[in-house]
């Protein structure tokens, strides 16, 4: 297995191309200019807590093809470590489509066949000092979807052991699974292995079968995580420890495309963790660093800094 520095941030998981609509409410059969961004959860994740001053990587793959070229480029660009971003020699890079119907319908249309390059990451691929070391490790239930990927989780864990700030998204995209009971056994065996779980309602449905957030917080604690974080959209934001309950309302904007605000709000759970703010400060600052991408056309490249989400919450009487 590779070694390697450790990390304030490392994620594994999904990296691609967004090729998102330059057209508002028209659907792909009608829209005739798109543009191309890097996309895919981890490397959002990584890519915003890069820019809040984090040292950041990913363990991922793309293809061998103009699509890998530009993800490694762009996140080399943005500020994310990328020696453990592989070549698949055969799989292509994955793409992405999306519609724009703001504020609330964005219909997600991947293009991951035969199988993405990023649920190729195969075990001997995973930096043992890098996952054992680094301050935060950030997973995904997708990439439990498939083999290798799976088992390069598990080795992962192991080497890590059960580390303060080990993140778990709850990422349920259901296109993924072959059914639904996989992806919740997927999460209740990740579940072990986290002290950070992130997700929405549909989400946490899926992994602990609640979907009143309170029970969801509190069953996803019973699970062994030491926080849960239950996503709500309009209705704010539930975050529960064994002993502390935090609730913050949504920071409202003008909605462009809100495919990359659970991203831009992960990467700013992280920066909460590594600074050690109270869990008041860290989901406030989140939820409005989330607004601030769902204000933005594209993803990655809409990951806001520090400043800009201390003017955002100003703006909101949240500072």
């Amino acid at each position: 297995m590779m070694a390697g520095p450790s990390f304030d941030v490392l994620c594994i998981g999904r990296v691609g191309v967004d090729l998102y609509p330059m057209e508002v409410g028209v659907g792909l059969e009608d829209v005739r200019t798109f543009g191309k961004f890097l996309g895919g959860s981890a490397g959002n994740v990584a890519v915003a807590a890069a820019r809040y001053g984090h040292s950041a990587a990913i363990i991922s793959r793309t293809g061998d093809d103009p699509f890998g070229r530009f993800v490694a480029t762009a996140l080399g660009d943005l500020g994310v470590n990328t020696d453990y971003l592989g070549i698949d020699p055969w799989l292509p890079t994955p793409v992405t489509f999306c519609e724009i119907f703001p504020p609330d319908h964005f219909p997600l249309y991947f293009y991951r066949y035969p199988q993405a390059p990023d649920l190729r990451v195969a075990p001997e691929q995973i930096p043992p000092v890098a996952v054992a070391d680094s301050r935060v490790f950030w997973t995904t239930l997708t990439g439990l979807s498939a083999e290798p990927s799976r088992t390069a989780h598990a080795t992962a864990w192991h080497l890590r052991g059960r580390t303060a700030h080990t993140v778990l998204d709850l990422d349920y995209r259901p296109m993924f699974w072959v059914h639904e009971s996989d992806a919740s056994r997927a999460a209740s065996d990740a579940l072990e292995q986290s002290t950070v779980a992130i997700g929405n309602l549909e989400e946490c449905r899926v992994a602990v079968g609640e979907t009143d957030p309170d029970r969801a917080a509190r069953a996803l604690l019973d699970r062994g995580v030491d926080l849960a974080i239950v996503k709500q959209g309009p209705k704010g934001v539930l975050a529960m420890t064994a002993d502390e309950r935090v609730e913050a309302p949504p920071v409202w904007v003008e909605v462009v495309n809100g495919l990359g605000a659970g991203d831009a709000f992960g990467g700013a759970v992280c920066h909460g963790l590594l600074n050690g703010w109270d869990l008041a400060e860290t989901i406030s600052f989140a939820s409005a660093a989330g607004a601030h991408v769902a204000g933005r056309l594209e993803c990655a490249t809409a990951m806001p800094d520090e400043a800009e989400v201390r003017a955002l919450q100003a703006r909101a009487g949240r500072s």
